[in-house]
């Protein structure tokens, strides 16, 4: 990454920040993002400020503006500055049909919504950051906004996807190393939700192609990095292969298939797979090559060595197991390489070469503080003070 200096938005003190002037430049689509934000329905607004959901309906269509009066109550409602409202920032909007939800039929569309209102947060984000560093270029062919392999297509086939891609990224025939990191390096936004947010708990990962390329990866219930891997890997695959975001099972399978082959090329493994089913030998081959152990029953499976019969027996006998030693979940936060870092150290590298700040970058995106460090993971720094007695 490298810093480029160039004119910034101009700052919210240029604006008229009274409740009348927020009134009268007031974008609708803000307190859309806003709201779904909050997890609040228009009738659930409708009741904080006084008013009927119909008016909180004509708010977000543009049909009317809030009156003065109820503009800071609508930002206290809401969790967000009043001058979140105003119009002219740069945005990003996302509907349903630019993402690929990793469980979409058990994700209700009000989850959904709130997913992708995070996701133009990050792109807000992200596009700030960017106005100062030049972050990592896209190399990701068949992603349409691919700067290193402009309109290059990777195959439809899966793991031929998989393998070629491994070709393009120099990437050998071995185990996967720091994959959330090596994402990040060809120009991936990777982003884990605070577990404050709802989405860690409400939502299965998420990626979408819109404009710069980016993943979401929640905690998974076992904080297993060996599943957090293979989701990314997953998101990765649906980055390349679907453009249209239909998220039916099919592209959910092929997902599936391309991060199998990803993480381990067939080639590569099979020699290694037992030709009868051990798991002794497979709880090694998950510390080499960073995948689960149930998903290397799969791959066995997949590639022939085991019946259906033997898997379901092989899970029975992995659920015994659970918690036993060898078969314990290690957390993600165990690897610093699976976790995301690219926007963290953007930020640093601005703060240094661009004199950036916490309050000027909140200030700038009309969030709160408390926002821009959490979509951050940046801890607040104050000095201690000690008294001596």
């Amino acid at each position: 990454m490298r810093t480029i200096k160039q004119d910034l938005i101009p700052g919210l003190e240029e604006r008229g920040t009274t409740p009348r002037a927020i009134s009268d430049g007031f974008d609708p689509a803000r307190l859309t993002q806003a709201r779904r934000l909050a997890e609040m329905t228009k009738k659930d607004v409708a009741h904080a400020l006084g008013v009927t959901p119909a008016a909180v309906g004509q708010y977000e269509t543009g049909v009317s503006r809030p009156r003065p009066d109820l503009v800071p109550r609508l930002a206290e409602v809401l969790g967000v500055p009043a001058t979140f409202f105003l119009v002219g920032r740069p945005a990003n909007r996302l509907d349903s049909s630019m993402a690929h939800f990793r469980s979409l039929r058990s994700t209700p569309k009000s989850q959904r919504e709130r997913a992708l209102a995070f996701a133009e947060q990050v792109w807000e984000l992200t596009y700030a950051l960017e106005r100062r560093i030049q972050l990592p270029l896209v190399n990701l062919p068949g992603f349409a906004g691919g700067e290193v392999h402009p309109g290059a297509e990777l195959p439809t086939d899966p793991a031929a996807a998989a393998r070629e891609l491994r070709r393009l990224w120099d990437m050998g025939d071995g185990p996967v190393t720091h994959l959330v990191r090596r994402m990040e390096s060809h120009g991936i936004v990777v982003v884990m939700p605070p577990a404050s947010d709802p989405s860690a708990a409400t939502v299965d990962a998420f990626s979408t192609r819109a404009a710069r390329p980016l993943v979401v990866l929640t905690a998974n219930r076992a904080d297993d990095v060996y599943r957090h891997r293979f989701t990314a890997a997953h998101e990765l695959g649906h980055l390349v292969l679907h453009g249209d975001a239909t998220g039916d099972s099919r592209q959910e399978k092929e997902a599936d298939a391309f991060a199998a082959e990803f993480l381990t090329p067939q080639d590569s493994v099979l020699p290694l797979l037992p030709k009868r089913m051990d798991l002794a030998r497979l709880a090694e081959l998950r510390q080499v090559w960073g995948v689960s152990i149930h998903s290397l029953v799969y791959r066995c499976r997949e590639l022939g060595l085991i019946s259906d019969a033997t898997t379901s027996r092989t899970y029975q006998r992995l659920r015994a197991l659970d918690g036993q030693p060898g078969f314990i979940p290690e957390a993600v936060a165990n690897y610093s390489g699976e976790q995301p870092s690219l926007l963290r150290q953007a930020f640093e590298l601005a703060c240094k070469e661009a004199d950036l700040s916490v309050a000027a970058l909140a200030h700038e995106l009309a969030w709160t503080t408390k926002r821009v460090r959490e979509l951050l993971n940046v801890q607040e720094q104050r000095p201690v003070l000690r008294l001596v007695q």
